[in-house]
């Protein structure tokens, strides 16, 4: 009997683990309520839903169709959209007890509009008060005071993880609500020279066909990873060396042709084309992230993410603090010399008498004549380790579950 018990706990213990890994999914929450699908649909389109399924702690306050239908009205653009919608988003969890229980009766709560660095001053925080009659009221900072957004009910709770609740109407923010640009008539080497690379806007200025690329994936989505004044001007000899097509697809390395938010780049790790990338020519980099900090790799060069200039989508430009070498243009740097073994250790297997050419001679940051290596194979033998580690912890279950039978 006390075998038996023993093999349930296990087996509750990884369904249970199962369970608690599962992240939350505000389309799939959402989607059981249709008079929601507005709504819904418009976190999918401007990406906060992914945004949202990448936090905790979080509450959605939703509007029902009726009341995006009047938001609608006035023609927003899609960035302006964003722009509310993210204000709807708060960075804390309130599900209904909660609400009914503010400690001192009102709470001021951050909201993503806030998290974006859009909402100037205190703008992106939202006022939650209960007030008289066991009504809860909603209003942006920015709105004098104004509390005419009213609790309605909750649509779903994981507790401490997610709330969706449904509000009266959409909250009112002139500041939310300013027309946006339409990410085109963006000039983003203007937004780059106001904000710390000048130089490297000079540049991609300079080369025509480089900055139409770049102008070109602005509508689809466009992530930029611009280096600072001062790494770029040291480069500058090295780049005026590179030949006329070299100097295009080292411009556009520089560009993912993919909108990343800042929390899209912290919560992921791994290989990313760039403009540059065609075919067999990868000109890729690899994203690392350690807890707040970002990371962008080549075979020679690890650059950090030092600032946002923008990210609105679909569109996002960082200055990272060092100029990236990819290495379909530049030979990584050669590996320092093994240290001679030792005699006890000389019956050692000899390593093979086949070598690559020697590139000894040629400076690690000059131009490759053919990129040797590939750091994708690294990141699938990482990937395979893990896998397997994985497997291992399962079939270590599994087989105590099986002993446990046959006991």
């Amino acid at each position: 009997m006390q075998r038996l018990t023993l093999l349930l706990s296990l087996l509750f213990f990884l369904s249970t683990a199962t369970t608690f890994t599962r992240g939350h999914n505000i389309t799939h929450i959402l989607g059981k309520h249709p008079s929601f699908s507005t709504f819904n649909h418009y976190l999918t389109l401007t990406h906060l839903a992914g945004e949202i399924n990448r936090r905790t702690t979080i509450t959605i306050c939703a509007v029902d169709n009726a009341a995006m239908s009047e938001l609608l009205s006035k023609h927003p653009s899609i960035a302006t959209i964003k722009n509310i919608l993210s204000l709807h988003v708060l960075l804390d969890y309130f599900g209904t007890k909660k609400l009914h229980q503010i400690r001192e009766g009102t709470a001021l709560a951050a909201t993503m509009f806030q998290a974006t660095g859009s909402a100037p001053g205190s703008s992106g925080f939202v006022n939650i008060t209960d007030v008289k009659g066991g009504k809860v009221g909603f209003g942006p900072e920015d709105n004098e005071g104004n509390l005419d957004v009213f609790y309605v009910k909750s649509l779903e709770e994981i507790p401490y993880n997610i709330s969706v609740i449904q509000i009266s109407k959409v909250l009112p923010s002139d500041v939310a609500a300013a027309p946006t640009p339409e990410p085109s008539a963006m000039n983003i080497t203007d937004i780059m020279s106001a904000h710390g690379c000048k130089v490297f806007a000079d540049a991609l200025i300079a080369n025509p066909e480089a900055s139409k690329t770049y102008q070109d994936n602005v509508d689809g989505g466009l992530t930029v990873f611009c280096p600072l004044d001062d790494p770029f001007k040291a480069f500058s000899p090295k780049f005026k060396n590179l030949t006329a097509s070299g100097k295009v697809s080292f411009l556009e390395f520089f560009g993912v042709p993919v909108y990343q938010s800042l929390a899209m780049l912290k919560s992921n790790n791994g290989i990313m084309n760039t403009l540059a990338t065609d075919g067999e020519r990868k000109f890729d980099l690899t994203v690392q992230n350690d807890g707040e900090e970002v990371t962008l790799k080549t075979r020679s060069v690890t650059a950090k993410i030092a600032g946002t200039l923008i990210d609105e989508q679909p569109l996002a430009i960082y200055t990272i603090d060092k100029v990236l070498l990819p290495k379909e243009l530049f030979k990584a740097a050669a590996p320092a010399p093994a240290p001679a073994p030792e005699k006890e250790v000389a019956d050692a297997p000899k390593t093979s008498k086949h070598k690559r050419p020697s590139s000894d001679g040629a400076p690690s940051d000059s131009p490759a004549d053919s990129p040797d290596g590939d750091p994708a194979d690294q990141t699938a033998d990482d990937n395979a380790s893990v896998t397997l580690h994985e497997g291992r912890v399962v079939a270590v279950v599994l087989s105590l579950c099986s002993g446990l039978l046959l006991l």
